[in-house]
């Protein structure tokens, strides 16, 4: 889960200033070692227009649940616990822990309680779902982490021990089975579906409130926030104990599951977010059969492209994933797929953001056979691939330092205030690359761009650099009207860069 609400909240490269956290499991005051907060006064009126929600609570109401986990300690350690909590607490919503002292409480050293017996402690509250009548309940994967034990309570008061069937962290979802029969159970919509300024409600246990109900509308579909997935924005008043609850739409469907907030304080702060229903579902028919989910993956690392990029590489719009890293001897790197290579489609399916490229690729079966579609050098090239399981990635073997011993530079700097030398042999097998420069020193124009010394560039704009000879004399014939773009590879990342006609003209 993340802390930070980064890339495409906003269009261009604009960031919202706010966390980005879950819709967290609500810590009961006395795990908190807080006093429980005062509610506001209510505010009533007379409303003209609105639709009445009451006929729909009475329907679905009974179907959503209260979940209540519990962790087991060593009597006599509830203040560790208490930490602990307060810590994660801090962490979902403040983007930070509290600091503990490494010997322990007040610096002293913790007592040994090897001998001394576990019980029950309370972790926090969440909020559910059901999902059939023999007792299959969906929630949050982040309500049932760390749990020792996780207990469902429905509106009727009735209380079942539960058992976790499984977890994904990547979209927040998880399955529990409870043993009851003919019990209430929610409809799934069809989150592909829904419309923006519908109106929807949302019911859960907030701050431990049991079966709360706020409404609101959806506010944005298809948002990245930087996870696994993307989600749906709405203006439900969503928090803590909310996590795991069904975002439900008028016509008494769940169209997504109440995942998180953006906030600057911890609570509700006007955007809450959901996991679309059509995805979780996927998820939890493959977690009731193995309690784990399958994704593939091809082996790379993935940026966006921006309109800048775009215009140089001669790319009418600005879509596609930049590939950053391909992975050594894994599926990508077998296809003949390059840093710098733009993905534009993935078995014919479009990827306008970078974004889609992991959820297309992650729900393509393991061992299958695809074509990637990737624009290269103003060339639109298919590479056939295969498909590997998305568990047990390796981390990509990538060159430090500066680039390795290099030749004698040129004496002056080029027009882009570079100066470069050839890429070693031993570098460029290191790397898995033909050719390429190392900067040796660097001003001006390349220096206002971010570029710097070590730095190894690839290629500009659509044409592959192959020595420093080639690069100077390419150099030399760039418009400075015209934007241009170098690949740069730095450490394990690359990425192409811009240089503005303007700076260039100087």
């Amino acid at each position: 889960m993340k802390n930070n609400l980064k890339n495409n909240l906003s269009a261009g490269s604009k960031t919202l200033s706010a966390l980005l956290v879950s819709a967290s499991v609500w810590m009961s005051p006395a795990v908190l070692g807080m006093s429980p907060a005062v509610a506001a006064a209510p505010v009533t009126g007379a409303v003209v227009g609105l639709p009445d929600f009451a006929d729909l609570v009475d329907r679905v109401g009974p179907a959503v649940v209260n979940i209540r986990t519990t962790e087991l300690v060593k009597q006599g350690g509830r203040g560790e616990i208490g930490e602990d909590e307060m810590a994660e607490f801090m962490r979902r919503f403040f983007g930070g822990a509290m600091p503990v002292p490494p010997q322990g409480r007040g610096g002293k050293a913790p007592r040994n309680r090897s001998q001394v017996p576990e019980e029950p402690v309370q972790r926090g509250v969440g909020s559910g779902f059901i999902l059939s009548a023999d007792g299959y309940v969906m929630t949050n994967a982040h309500v049932v982490d760390g749990a020792d034990e996780v207990f469902v309570t429905l509106t009727d008061k009735r209380e079942f021990k539960a058992k976790v069937l499984g977890a994904d962290a990547r979209t927040d979802v998880a399955v529990l089975k409870i043993e009851g029969e003919k019990l209430p159970f929610l409809v799934m919509g069809d989150s592909d579906k829904i419309r923006v300024g519908e109106w929807v409600i949302a019911i859960g246990s907030p701050f431990n409130l049991e079966n709360t109900v706020t409404a609101g509308i959806i506010s944005a579909k298809q948002r990245d926030t930087g996870d696994y997935l993307a989600l749906i924005q709405s203006d439900v008043a969503v928090n803590p104990g909310n996590s795991g609850g069904p975002l439900i739409n008028m016509r008494g469907e769940v169209i997504g599951i109440n995942s998180q907030i953006a906030t600057l304080s911890g609570a509700y702060n006007g955007i809450s977010f959901a996991v679309p229903i059509d995805e979780a579902i996927r998820v939890s028919e493959q977690l009731k059969k193995s309690g784990k989910v399958t994704r593939g993956r091809i082996g790379v690392q993935i940026g966006e492209v921006d309109k800048e990029v775009a215009e140089s590489l001669g790319l009418k719009n600005a879509q596609g994933a930049q590939v950053a890293m391909v992975e050594p001897d894994g599926p990508a790197d077998k296809a003949g797929l390059k840093a710098g290579d733009i993905i534009l489609k993935f078995n014919g399916t479009q990827i306008t953001r970078s974004s889609d490229l992991p959820r297309v690729v992650g729900g393509a079966g393991v061992g299958s056979k695809a074509t990637v579609t990737v624009w290269r050098k103003g060339q639109q090239l298919d590479l056939p691939i295969n498909v590997a399981e998305m568990d047990g990635d390796k981390p990509a073997k990538v060159a430090k330092g500066k680039g390795g011993k290099s030749e004698p530079a040129q004496a002056k700097a080029n027009a882009l205030g570079l100066i470069v030398t050839d890429l070693p042999a031993d570098k460029k097998k290191e790397l898995g690359v033909d050719g390429g420069v190392v900067i040796a020193d660097v001003e001006g124009v390349a220096e206002a761009a971010g570029l710097d010394e070590g730095d190894i560039l690839l290629q500009l704009n659509n044409v592959g650099i192959k020595d420093a000879k080639q690069f100077n004399a390419l150099v030399t014939k760039l418009d400075p009207k015209k934007r241009s773009v170098v690949l740069v590879r730095r450490g394990g990342q690359t990425q192409f860069i811009s240089l503005r006609p303007s700076e260039l003209a100087k």
